[in-house]
């Protein structure tokens, strides 16, 4: 299922990504683990690229949601859902585990767009965390979350292995 937004003059889709692209979305998870690294030790291996062992997860369990964005048809970033958070007992909660945008396209509100367009798919209950460490993206996330979900957003601070998180939850409405 596809569907284009509008965005001034660029269309974005948000794609659910296939099994056969699970090679472009370990392509793009690499360039979003060099940005991540700046906030968080991500270790490079000794074959010069990082890992992400729970790629393949996405096709074989129940639950996991992989997304690709495309600009004008142009590959743009992804992301990637899963019910049940790493902060949370609810099982329902759908969490952002991960989410990219390549830099050409950040700060003209593409990243704003593909998570709403996310969220509106797929009504329920919903968890953001991000690294308060991460300045830029607790911005992001802070706007994006209060531009969709309003005054009902919650969030609370936590920490987790050595780092401070800020967690949102908020409740998508079925279309």
């Amino acid at each position: 299922m596809q569907r284009p937004a509008s965005l001034n003059s660029l269309s974005l889709e948000v794609v659910a990504a296939k099994q056969e692209q699970m090679p472009i979305l370990a392509n793009l998870l690499e360039l979003y683990a060099h940005d991540f690294s700046e906030f968080h030790p991500v270790e490079l291996g000794e074959d010069g690229r990082y890992c992400y062992p729970a790629l393949p997860l996405y096709w074989s369990e129940a639950g996991r949601f992989p997304f690709l964005l495309r600009i004008d048809s142009k590959l743009a970033g992804f992301v990637l859902v899963k019910r049940g958070s790493e902060f949370s007992d609810d099982l329902a909660v759908l969490d952002v585990v991960e989410f990219f945008v390549l830099r050409a396209y950040r700060k003209r509100g593409v990243g704003t767009l593909a998570a709403h367009e996310v969220w509106k798919r797929m009504p329920g209950p919903w968890q953001v965390r991000v690294m308060e460490s991460n300045v830029a993206a607790l911005s992001f996330w802070t706007k994006a979350i209060s531009r969709f979900a309003g005054d009902s957003v919650r969030a609370c601070h936590v920490h987790k292995d050595g780092a401070r998180w800020s967690v949102f939850s908020f409740n998508s409405k079925m279309l």
